[in-house]
């Protein structure tokens, strides 16, 4: 069996800016949440048969925590908000499983599902549905787990991340670590950029294992002894970087691969998908077979 495995939260912002806006006679905003729908109506029709959709139901994460200026959601435009609660129950309506994640984020959960889902024998791979970068740490070289870009229709592997980022997907974090993320809101360790970062990283792999004294450095890069100052200096900050960019697993998740193959939606489906105006999803999912 395959197992898609959905970022919910992405989905939600991707159709929020591609899909009409729609407003019900009640006054709110389903546009978003009605596409969500349809585009996971899809992958049934495309032949998904287990699928699990992670998603933020709450911005803030035990992350914040650790450093305060992690992304908080108060640049999230409240009409997408408002829409957050909405997705879940319309998912969950439609017969997916669903991990609302609290504590922990969408990454996690899928980070987390992934790496439980392909320990099971009847799984053949793993397709986390994420252009995400974050999610590359996850990716195995033997592409049990993959990412793929559903806009783009791109499979993203193990190779590719190395082709992209100049390292391998275990080297993820750190490189996070040090060029930082400004979309999760941390500046990494200044002075250190994607070339010089993925030079050292495809050697040392880890920060940990990068020589203090810069003289020690295979391979030599440019401005090594300043940028072997700065990191002497951030080290713990670099390491702090590195643990907010490392996907979780202990997220909560599915119990059984089983829980994930979708069996058709719940009995309440049809007055709830009528009360976010969504007749063409009730016509679309009744011709949709349930094996």
């Amino acid at each position: 069996m395959r197992i898609h495995l959905v970022d919910g939260t992405y989905e939600l912002f991707r159709h929020f800016f591609g899909a009409p806006s729609h407003i019900t006679s009640d006054g709110k905003e389903v546009g978003a949440v009605r596409a969500v729908a349809n585009s996971m109506l899809s992958l049934i029709e495309q032949g998904a048969t287990h699928i699990g959709i992670a998603t933020d139901h709450v911005i803030t994460s035990f992350r914040n925590e650790l450093y305060e200026g992690y992304k908080d959601g108060s640049e999230i435009d409240p009409v997408i908000l408002s829409q957050f609660l909405p997705l879940e129950e319309v998912l969950d309506v439609l017969g997916f499983t669903v991990f609302p994640m609290i504590e922990y984020e969408a990454d996690d959960g899928l980070g987390a599902a992934a790496h439980k889902a392909a320990q099971h024998p009847e799984v053949q791979q793993v397709i986390i549905c994420t252009p995400d970068k974050d999610l590359g740490q996850c990716l195995t070289s033997d592409e049990k787990i993959i990412q793929y870009d559903r806009r783009k229709q791109a499979r993203i592997t193990y190779q590719t991340v190395i082709e992209k980022f100049g390292v391998s997907p275990e080297s993820i974090p750190d490189y996070l670590g040090l060029v930082g993320d400004t979309a999760d809101g941390f500046p990494g360790i200044k002075g250190w950029g994607a070339k010089s970062s993925a030079s050292l990283l495809s050697h040392y792999h880890h920060i940990e294992n990068i020589p203090n004294d810069f003289n020690e450095w295979i391979p030599q890069v440019r401005s090594s002894q300043k940028l072997s100052e700065t990191l002497n200096d951030d080290y713990e900050l670099a390491l702090l970087f590195k643990l907010i960019a490392t996907i979780d697993y202990d997220a909560p998740i599915f119990e059984t691969v089983d829980d994930l193959r979708w069996s058709g939606p719940k009995q309440n489906y049809d007055a709830f998908l009528r009360s976010i105006d969504g007749e063409r999803i009730i016509q679309r999912l009744e011709s949709i077979s349930v094996d």
